[in-house]
């Protein structure tokens, strides 16, 4: 019995559970390959980011350091996020009449990065959730599938009047596909949000010490 045989020997709620099961692992797919992409052009757009607003930033060229921030290269780059908007609070703040002190001064630049950190980490979780919910019910989905078919196997059992194979080998072999349907989905969900919660969690750590750094330079320009 091939595998088109076997589909068509499925019954109706079974088909159904295998086209859940489709549309999870297509899911699962499109979520990991799009964030995979994301990851990599943020890692590479913070890497060439990174050296040139420092540059700017050792000369005193705050404009410039500004400037590159907003630029389309690196609109992937966490990092020119978070620094474009400490940048930005603390020329807005330099720029007008309000006269804070250092210690205010830096207390606002900090609350700027802050919630420009939380909006960055939300948006680079993005859907990343989705899979750890996959990975978690595709295998129940396919129990169900299997329930489904042993249930078919013990009515082919009831409408033969016999247990031999040929009775419930359908139901059987309906049952094991579910589950190994349910398996297939679960196992890559779970590689691909492991894998990637890492690399949100690096990514937070490069932002944290990138913010921290981008403090420590105002606090010295405004000594």
């Amino acid at each position: 019995m091939n595998l088109l045989d076997m589909w068509n020997q499925m019954s109706f709620f079974a088909k159904a559970i295998a086209g859940v099961l489709f549309v999870m692992s297509m899911l699962s797919i499109g979520v990991a390959v799009e964030r995979i992409y994301t990851f990599v052009q943020a890692r590479k757009q913070s890497r060439l980011y990174a050296p040139q607003v420092a540059k700017h930033l050792k000369d005193g060229r705050l404009k410039d350091a500004i400037a590159i921030s907003t630029s389309k290269n690196y609109r992937y780059s966490h990092l020119a996020k978070v620094v474009l908007a400490g940048l930005q609070e603390y020329q807005f703040q330099q720029e007008s009449s309000a006269g804070l002190s250092r210690e205010d001064l830096m207390d606002t630049v900090r609350r700027a990065i802050q919630r420009a950190s939380a909006l960055t980490a939300s948006d680079l979780k993005r859907m990343v959730p989705a899979l750890a919910t996959i990975g978690s019910t595709a295998p129940f989905v396919g129990l169900l599938g299997t329930v489904v078919g042993v249930i078919n196997a013990f009515n082919g059992i009831a409408a033969t009047g016999s247990g031999g194979i040929g009775a419930v080998s359908a139901g059987i072999s309906e049952a094991l596909v579910e589950t190994a349907l349910g398996l297939l989905v679960a196992i890559p969900a779970v590689w691909f949000y492991n894998y990637l919660t890492g690399r949100v969690e690096y990514f937070n750590v490069e932002m944290d010490n990138s913010s921290s750094e981008l403090v420590d330079y105002f606090i010295k320009k405004t000594a």
